[in-house]
């Protein structure tokens, strides 16, 4: 199932995408009887997915197949949520992004920064390039959201913990992190560096996530690409890592890492784009 976060009447309330169409969960409540959250954090964080997921497969394709929603094409989209409990990230999980950033191959163990609330945007939003960093990186990245509350979770239990998956842009103040790798939380940080969306596409729907593609794209130049099965830690680990930690809670992002990064300039347009979503995609502008 295809979920995202719309802007409809000044308010952002969440939706399946089913085709070209794209269907309320007002209107979901009304077809199936239900009175599921109409916001997709609380539908997640309440437990409520599951129930909508097992409704989807069973009868609720064909029902949304025979409605009318809105048209796809109409649809502004906003950021699947605004106020996950953390968002956290993986740094340096493609070998080559590795060696580009240090020269050398990982540690034995994963290099992981936080995101702030106050990084989210989502699709057709703006990154602006602070002032005390004109040199910002942009990096696609396939994202995890939890979907249940849980720790110390083992990688044979994966899909057990997590709602789906989500595609992201990381941003990188490139000069704090060249002047000290110890700045990386910094340089990962400030406002509109941390798009996701605008699809969150449930677990159910991948059977094998090792082949799936990740691209960074520029101005509609794919400048890197990979596939999930090159990482160094795969998903699994990455979720049974985080979570041996700390608690991980529904809604929680997990950013993955990035096949490369591209250097993002006032003007430019970068993408993330991920082998069965609709592109990410975001402006770029210097900040007033």
């Amino acid at each position: 199932m295809k979920l995202a976060t719309i802007r409809h009447n000044e308010e952002e309330i969440a939706a399946i995408i089913e085709g070209d169409g794209v269907f309320q969960m007002q209107q979901v409540n009304e077809l199936s009887g239900n009175l599921w959250s109409e916001k997709l954090l609380p539908l997640i964080q309440s437990g409520e997915l599951s129930e909508l997921t097992a409704w989807y497969n069973h009868e609720g394709k064909i029902q949304l197949q025979q409605q009318n929603g809105l048209e796809l094409k109409e649809v502004v989209f906003a950021p699947l949520f605004r106020a996950p409990e953390k968002v956290l990230g993986v740094g340096m999980n493609y070998l080559e992004k590795a060696l580009e950033l240090s020269g050398k191959p990982p540690e034995s163990e994963p290099v992981i920064f936080m995101k702030p609330n106050s990084s989210l945007i989502g699709q057709g939003d703006t990154i602006e390039i602070p002032p005390q960093s004109p040199n910002v990186a942009g990096e696609a990245e396939l994202a995890i959201i939890i979907g249940k509350t849980c720790e110390n979770v083992e990688e044979i239990d994966f899909y057990n913990v997590i709602a789906g998956f989500t595609t992201s842009l990381d941003m990188t103040a490139k000069d704090i992190h060249i002047q000290n790798p110890a700045f990386l939380q910094r340089a990962k940080s400030f406002n509109t560096f941390c798009s996701f969306g605008p699809y969150l596409i449930t677990a159910d729907e991948f059977s094998d996530l090792a082949s799936i593609k990740v691209e960074t794209v520029l101005n509609g130049t794919v400048f890197h690409e990979n596939t999930i099965r090159n990482m160094m830690y795969q998903p699994a680990y990455i979720v049974s890592f985080f979570s041996k930690i700390m608690t991980l809670q529904p809604g929680d992002v997990i950013l993955t890492g990035t096949p490369g990064s591209v250097l993002i300039r006032e003007g430019d347009s970068v993408e993330c784009r991920v082998t069965g979503f609709s592109s990410l995609t975001n402006k770029v502008k210097k900040r007033a």
